[in-house]
């Protein structure tokens, strides 16, 4: 660490954060004095809750509505907790636009309050780092390796991208794949990231190679910003210091998961088994590729195994082709429900592979290429045993299993499997550490309280708060809901399309400024984008999340356009952040309830009623108001911010579950209208 507190022990360093946070965030306090930011009592209520669980490492759940500030009131205490105890502080977020915004925004702003506060100069020589997974980095070693093997590796055209990449990779200083102006062949890039036990501190160097320069930079940073995802991949792998060591990720570390209302998602999400037909063909022909005659393995005599190789690969054709012909024609996923849905055809060819694998590696004198065949044979050896607890449904009926086709033409077939409740996994590496973890969102309750969140991540007994947004929704967002919405009749929607798309193009008429559409399914997505493309081409532009789309260059591309429209679903509902006029009405088209025929809905609905309780009320409702009340926080971003909700769902207005949703409105001031009273009862936006 970077730096040592003089002169003082323990407790005191402890103590510290305590002492200091208070004077920070108080009216006409330091915080105002640096910045010039105006005080908001929500948001010094956040910080000193925050600080008291850093200094005493307890645990602790903060709801910090829209316009809080709960960024600066975790950060600024948790830096200066982090360098008074030399302790590293980990962050986490769901969505790269948070990162983003942290990293861009919000620590330049700690930066500057400590530099132009005397009392906190010493904390302006924090350090940041991104920690980011070791496949997104280039490793100079692998790709020496690869230029210097490139004809019994890479195909002609790939050859070309090994030397764009040799160029590139004297002028990087981060090494990731993100940075890349020129397209890079996933095949290519196997071969040259950091994944593989060769990038390490015998072969490479922090002068070199990029991935050994962020472990420098991760070793010295005082504040590490990582995406749930990865993190709970790492708790998964058993990333997490060894029993007896308190911390989340790295020993003595404290943490605040921010996004946390995406948290149980993400978890079932990691802490589950997926193998695709895609990634096992891939990971077969790095080793050899019978139709190229190039792989690992093609530098030797290796006949015997190239043969075991191409056997596999077409064991593992037919095995998928066989899931997707029984199970997959006429839906695109479909849960398993009996042990032995399949024959195990694929378990022997694979066993037989790690054999030999391991053989070869055993008599290997090069010991970079023991490690690469070691490589190779660990993740076949881990598809299997996959693979296999998905046949026999190994841990039924604590997880679901199912099989699932995906990508562009829907060919990518997959074995799946989640488990139903994740509270003891993430009780067990989070609130069982021994230090301090925030979860903090603008979402936790369902309106009322937090305890169906605290079920479902494990905190039962952890302190909760609660701090409303200070924004003057009743003055600056109108509402309005739709009372004479069709019932849908057909499961793809058609019954009520039609109506949503001609509602929706009318709203979007009556305002000026950009309109976001929220929706339920990527069917309506698809409909509604058709519908609206020709209603406004070409004086207004239409962005709709389609297949092969970014989420982040659509959300930008709507905000430079200022008067756009933007379609989206799922990941759209929350972290979409723009401010002003490119973002003047936010149009939910149907509640946000989940598919119930998803395997793992519907096995948490069965779990559920099995333990003699209503489904509806302990999952479906508040997931929906969660969802619900994160859509409606996409309107207004700012305090002078000003917009128009319209929902189109009268659900709302006639199912005795509506009243949830009406309270989870940000004011009760809503005007109902239908098809005929449209105009009458929506002006024209001014």
């Amino acid at each position: 660490m970077i730096h040592l507190v003089e002169n003082s022990g323990k407790q005191s360093a402890d103590k510290r954060v305590l002492e200091l946070t208070p004077r920070v965030f108080a009216k006409d306090g330091w915080l105002h004095r640096a910045l010039n930011l105006q005080h908001r009592p929500q948001q010094a209520a956040f910080a000193v809750a925050a600080a008291s669980a850093f200094a005493t490492g307890t645990p602790l759940l903060c709801e910090a509505g829209t316009g809080v500030g709960k960024s600066l009131a975790y950060l600024i205490p948790g830096i200066i907790h982090a360098m008074d105890t030399v302790r590293q502080f980990v962050v986490t977020t769901h969505t790269i636009p948070l990162q983003e915004q942290i990293q861009g925004n919000d620590l330049t702003k700690c930066l500057a309050l400590f530099e132009n506060i005397p009392e906190l100069k010493r904390y302006a020589k924090f350090k940041t780092a991104l920690l980011v997974g070791k496949a997104n980095y280039l490793c100079t070693t692998r790709l020496a390796k690869a230029i210097h093997q490139h004809t019994e590796l890479l195909e002609g055209t790939q050859q070309r991208e090994l030397r764009t990449l040799q160029e590139w990779a004297a002028t990087t200083e981060t090494g990731l794949r993100e940075e890349l102006q020129s397209a890079i062949s996933p095949e290519v890039w196997d071969w040259v990231n950091a994944e593989s036990s060769l990038c390490n501190t015998r072969n490479c160097s922090p002068q070199n190679c990029p991935y050994q320069r962020a472990r420098t930079r991760l070793a010295e940073a005082n504040i590490i910003i990582v995406n749930h995802a990865l993190l709970l991949s790492l708790i998964a792998a058993g990333a997490s210091p060894k029993k007896g060591v308190r911390g989340i990720l790295f020993p003595n570390d404290f943490a605040v998961l921010d996004e946390a209302h995406c948290l149980p998602d993400v978890a079932t999400d990691h802490l589950g088994k997926r193998v695709t037909a895609y990634a096992l063909e891939r990971m077969l022909k790095m080793l050899w590729n019978p139709k190229t005659n190039r792989g690992l393995l093609a530098a030797h005599d290796k006949r015997v195994e190239q043969r075991l190789i191409t056997e596999v690969l077409l064991e593992s054709e037919f095995f998928f082709n066989d899931i997707q012909t029984r199970f997959l024609e006429h839906s695109s996923i479909r849960r398993l429900r009996e042990a032995g849905w399949i024959e195990p055809r694929l378990n022997e060819p694979l066993h037989k592979l790690t054999l030999r694998l391991g053989e070869l590696a055993k008599d290997e004198t090069d010991r970079n290429r023991r490690d690469e065949l070691a490589d190779f044979k660990r993740r076949i050896d881990a598809c299997n045993t996959a693979l296999n607890d998905i046949i026999v449904l190994g841990n039924a009926p604590e997880h679901v299993y199912w099989v699932e086709r995906t990508g562009v033409r829907g060919k990518n077939v997959s074995a799946n499997s989640a488990p139903l409740d994740v509270a003891a996994e993430l009780r067990k590496h989070l609130f069982e550490r021994e230090t301090s973890v925030v979860l903090t969102s603008a979402t936790l309750t369902d309106g009322v309280d937090m305890s169906r969140f605290r079920k479902r991540v494990g905190a039962a007994e952890v302190t909760g708060l609660v701090e409303a947004s200070p924004f003057d929704y009743q003055r600056n967002m109108e509402i309005y809901i739709a009372a004479d919405a069709p019932a849908i009749v057909h499961k793809d929607g058609t019954n009520d399309i039609e109506w949503l798309s001609k509602m929706a193009e009318h709203c979007i008429r009556l305002v000026p400024g950009g309109t976001l559409l929220l929706c339920t399914s990527h069917g309506d997505v698809k409909r509604l984008h058709e519908h609206l493309s020709k209603a406004f081409s070409p004086n207004r532009r239409v962005l709709a999340q389609l297949v092969g789309t970014s989420r982040s260059r659509l959300v930008q591309e709507f905000r430079e356009a200022q008067s756009a429209v933007l379609i989206g679903t799922d990941s759209f509902w929350t972290g979409v952040d723009v401010p002003g006029p490119a973002l003047l009405q936010v149009i939910i088209t149907r509640l946000p309830f989940e598919n119930p025929s998803h395997p793992i809905v519907e096995a948490r609905t069965e779990w559920i009623s099995q333990q003699g309780k209503s489904p509806f009320a302990e999952m479906s409702l508040p997931a929906a108001l969660i969802k619900f009340r994160q859509g409606l926080g996409r309107l207004i971003r700012k305090i002078d911010d000003r917009g128009r909700l319209v929902i189109l769902d009268s659900r709302m207005l006639t199912k005795t579950y509506g009243r949830h949703f009406v309270s989870a409105l940000p004011h009760s001031s809503f005007v109902r209208f239908t098809k005929d009273t449209l105009f009458a009862k929506l002006p024209v936006y001014q």
